[in-house]
């Protein structure tokens, strides 16, 4: 370890426990989704060329990109913005970013089909005007610059003027890569439920409050739950205790929950009044029981967070946390799906939504990027030091 960084041990048995339960899964889904695959190809999917082409696999891959997008906003506050507060924080977030963008392309690989063609399609069909290809190209940039970040603060350089403007560059790369994400979906004209030119700041405001959720769930798992295991510094930044508000934890959660909320009701509202053909979907969406699930467990997060007497207790923010992540899965699912079940044509031979139930290998591709997810965290704080942060 470098002289100048502090190491902590994260809870081994927790950890051992997690990584177990990471590999496990990884395995047994992998070997569930090879021999259907085998079998069957694509039609093992739900999913048709004239109905829904995008199904469960896509909404995983957005929602731990996105994740992944947010975990680098958190370690950038930190490293980028200079609030130092946030610096225990940064390392494992680098990490857990880089183990959710592994999980979010391989459920995407796997609804490809074969996404190696990209290495030589890219270079020979270079379409400057596609955000799907621009997209494809600002992710490599940010694999490069966050494993490269990476390396340096493992290496105990924090400061230098390389390490820096590694921060920098990874921040802009996945800002620009996950705006262009939003792109794919609302250039769209075709589909109104996605079509809107804000959707890239929508995704951003959402990635950055997956991010945030994910980091405190994480990081209590890393010292079994424990909040007086973790260092002093760590420990001020979860309960809020730092001398300012922007760098108090539970003050920056529930900040980013109420705006998510206030643009997630004014979308909603807005698709459920408006009588514009292919809104339909908004209606579709707020009739669903996971639509209630999902607004009734951000909104008591919401307020769990925004109450000093309850924001800096370890349950509550566990609890905040995992209602806070499953909304926000289930609003991938919502917005990937949504975006279909009014078909494009409509004809005599559609009288209603189009019906769609994500078939088995589906699901396996939901349990096998969670589980490579804990697995390659697991070995994170196992090998590489996660709770390491800069000397003061």
């Amino acid at each position: 370890m470098s002289n100048n960084a502090i190491s902590l041990n994260p809870q081994t048995s927790v950890i051992n426990a997690l990584s177990l339960v990471g590999i496990a899964g990884t395995v047994l889904s992998l070997a569930l989704v090879f021999m259907n695959m085998i079998d069957e190809r694509h039609a093992s999917f739900n999913t048709t060329s004239d109905g829904i082409v995008w199904g469960l696999p896509v909404a995983t891959y957005v929602f731990f990109v996105l994740t992944s997008t947010g975990l680098t906003f958190v370690a950038s506050f930190g490293m980028v913005f200079g609030i130092k507060e946030f610096l225990p924080l940064a390392k494992r977030c680098i990490w857990l970013a880089f183990a959710t963008l592994v999980a979010g392309f391989t459920a995407l690989a796997f609804e490809l089909g074969h996404p190696f063609r990209m290495l030589w399609a890219l270079p020979t069909s270079f379409q400057i005007v596609s955000p799907m290809n621009w997209m494809g190209v600002l992710y490599l940039a940010y694999v490069v610059f966050l494993l490269l970040k990476f390396q340096k603060i493992h290496a105990g350089d924090w400061d230098s003027s390389a390490s820096k403007k590694l921060g920098i560059a990874s921040f802009i790369a996945v800002t620009l890569a996950h705006a262009t994400l939003g792109s794919v979906f609302g250039m769209m004209a075709m589909r109104p439920f996605w079509f809107d030119g804000l959707m890239p700041v929508y995704f951003l405001l959402t990635a950055l409050l997956s991010g945030i959720a994910f980091a405190v769930l994480m990081t209590y798992i890393a010292y079994g739950g424990r909040r007086e295991a973790m260092p002093e510094p760590l420990q001020n930044l979860l309960k809020g205790t730092t001398p300012t508000l922007y760098a108090s934890m539970p003050v920056v959660f529930s900040t980013v929950l109420g705006v998510t909320l206030v643009a997630l009701a004014a979308r909603t509202v807005t698709g459920v009044w408006s009588h514009q053909d292919g809104f339909q979907a908004f209606d579709w969406m707020v009739s669903s029981p996971w639509f209630a699930i999902e607004a009734i467990g951000m909104v008591v997060a919401f307020f769990l967070m925004v109450s000093p007497r309850t924001r800096s207790e370890v349950g509550v923010q566990l609890l905040s946390s995992a209602l806070v992540l499953l909304g926000l899965f289930i609003g991938r699912y919502e917005f990937v799906i949504g975006g279909q079940v009014v078909p494009v044509f409509k004809g005599n031979w559609v009288l209603d939504f189009i019906e769609y139930t994500p078939s088995l290998t589906e699901w396996m591709l939901l349990v096998l990027p969670l589980s490579l997810c804990l697995a390659i965290y697991a070995v994170g704080e196992k090998k590489l030091q996660l709770g390491a942060m800069p000397e003061r």
